[in-house]
């Protein structure tokens, strides 16, 4: 083995014995895919809890992100191990599924794998542990149902959401406001949630953000924002009452669909061809005010002479709007989206109580605002920030808080948070191992062992000893029988979650302990690593 140094200064390794490498099997494969496993647990381990570091990604491109969201930090990580891509298919699934708790599922993983390494040292076949580790997960799933609470709220009653979804937010980079983007993201869930059927669209909530400004600056709309501008700078900025006719058609003459060239040789046939050209342009305008439209809201873009026409038959328009956000203007005014002038009525037209122009800073950079709409069922959440890292993280946070809220209405079943689930569990489990006659009673006790990782961790990252703190913690939870009690991260001065109000959601607890366990089973049941050269 060499070691060499490429132009830019970087090491890299030579092999020499590449040929006298064999490929891995049995007991050295599995150690090695567990090896695997754990490194990209042990990155994402600091990032966990209130306290836990954010990591700045660099692309190839050289955008730089910054974020503690573990689904985005395992998305942009280039991976090429095939094990560590499992592990970030597993925060993709928990990120897919709930939406929150995309780092402890995989810290639990990590866990879950460190302890299944020394059982295979001690000569436990892996399908005996990955046997041990179903049962002890579904023991842990029962006891989650047992010490969960029904937590009741409604349209007036909605601290319960907020409080739950500002657990979420105290471990992201703007927990210093998390009680105000908190109330953002319970009222925009119920803005567009059925709670009837228990069913929230996300899709009709719209996150936008925009550069300048404060964090406090961000606010919820009951409508729809448009990165656009009216087309012509004397169109007027705001229209009440506006009637939009939402289009897909161009306003501009209709191109022949065959190869032609036209001979233009005297002033008469040029005057001809403008006047049939301003006609068609007369039109179209017209068809648009005989509806009743007050705005015209347009896929596509229109030339000069259209542009100066439609504002002197004085009706605005906004062009160049993209298909997503023509679709949500249409759901959230009730408009139909019309592909020919041809086809326009009254009945397609969206209904807004105010459509205005809004300008920020210094650029006079403007946005649309079409708000009170006639279905207000379509809300936007509107972010200010510092710079563009600031914005994304934000976006990634609400996301967080947005599922947390979907998942409370369809599941109104909370657990406490700050790790007292995990250690609550873990003690269910150890206690239940004693039933169980087998081998697998060794992978019980150390599925018990792996859930005291998350807390840990928890103490590890707010700057206590973890070791003190856990067994302190687990002793009073088992003296005082209250699965309350978990790691005091914000140095409280209590270790009673309830009083704290940390919740987390019951099914993205449940999720997090289900999918941690499946992939470790798989990861347990590989006993050969072939690649492509192998063959």
């Amino acid at each position: 083995m060499a070691l060499a140094f490429d132009e830019y200064g970087r090491p890299f390794i030579i092999l020499k014995e590449q040929d006298q490498k064999t490929r891995l099997r049995g007991i050295d494969a599995q150690k090695a895919n567990i090896s695997a496993g754990k490194a990209v647990a042990r990155i994402l381990r600091t990032s966990l809890g209130p306290k836990g570091m954010d990591k700045i990604l660099q692309s190839p491109d050289g955008d730089v992100t910054i974020t503690n969201d573990g689904a985005t930090i395992l998305e942009q990580m280039d991976v090429d191990n095939q094990i560590a891509k499992l592990m970030v298919e597993l925060s993709r699934s928990q990120d897919y599924e709930i939406g929150d708790g995309t780092t402890g599922v995989v810290v639990m993983a990590g866990a879950l794998l460190e302890q299944a390494e020394r059982l295979l040292e001690r000569g436990i076949h892996p399908i005996r542990i990955a046997e041990g580790y179903e049962m002890a997960s579904r023991i842990a799933v029962e006891h989650l149902e047992h010490i969960s609470q029904k937590f009741d709220f409604g349209a007036s009653n909605i601290e319960p959401l907020v409080q739950t979804c500002m657990t979420t937010l105290s471990s992201k980079i703007v927990n210093r406001r998390k009680r105000h983007l908190a109330e953002i993201s319970v009222k925009a869930v119920l803005s567009v949630a059925d709670l009837e059927r228990k069913d929230v669209n996300l899709d009709m909530i719209k996150v936008e953000g925009k550069v300048g400004g404060k964090l406090e600056d961000t606010e919820l709309i009951y409508g729809i924002t448009v990165d656009k501008d009216m087309s012509h700078p004397q169109m007027p900025k705001q229209i009440e009452d506006a009637k939009i006719a939402i289009l897909t058609c161009p306003f501009e003459p209709p191109k022949p669909k065959t190869k032609h060239k036209v001979d233009i040789d005297t002033v008469e046939k040029f005057q001809t061809l403008r006047l049939q050209e301003q006609k068609y342009f007369d039109d179209m305008v017209q068809k648009c005010k005989d509806v009743g439209a007050t705005l015209v809201i347009c896929q596509w873009g229109f030339d000069d002479e259209a542009n100066h026409l439609l504002m002197h038959r004085n009706l605005p328009a906004v062009r160049w709007v993209g298909g997503v956000e023509l679709e949500l203007i249409a759901i959230a005014t009730g408009g139909r989206i019309v592909p020919r002038f041809q086809e326009l009525t009254p009945e397609k037209l969206g209904r807004a109580g105010l459509v205005r122009e809004k300008s920020f800073g210094t650029t006079k950079d403007k946005m649309l605002y079409i708000e009170h709409c006639a279905n207000s069922r379509a809300v936007t959440i509107f972010i200010r920030g510092g710079n563009k890292m600031m914005i994304e993280e934000t976006k990634r946070s609400i996301h967080d808080a947005l599922c947390v809220a979907r998942n409370l209405i369809r599941n109104n079943s909370i657990v406490y948070g700050g790790g007292s689930a995990e250690i609550s569990c873990s003690i269910a489990v150890e206690a239940a191992a004693d039933k169980y006659p087998g081998v697998e009673q060794y992978a019980i006790r150390a599925f018990a062992d792996a859930l005291d990782s998350v807390p840990m961790a928890l103490a590890e990252n707010s700057g206590l000893q973890p070791i003190e703190t856990l067994s302190a913690v687990k002793s009073q939870q088992i003296k005082d029988n209250n699965p309350h009690y978990g790691i005091d991260c914000n140095d409280v001065g209590t270790n009673d979650m309830r009083e704290q109000d940390v919740f987390e959601t019951l099914i993205g607890k449940q999720q997090q302990i289900l999918l941690a366990t499946q992939v470790v089973k798989m990861i347990l049941k590989i006993d050969d690593v072939i690649s492509p050269s192998d063959y």
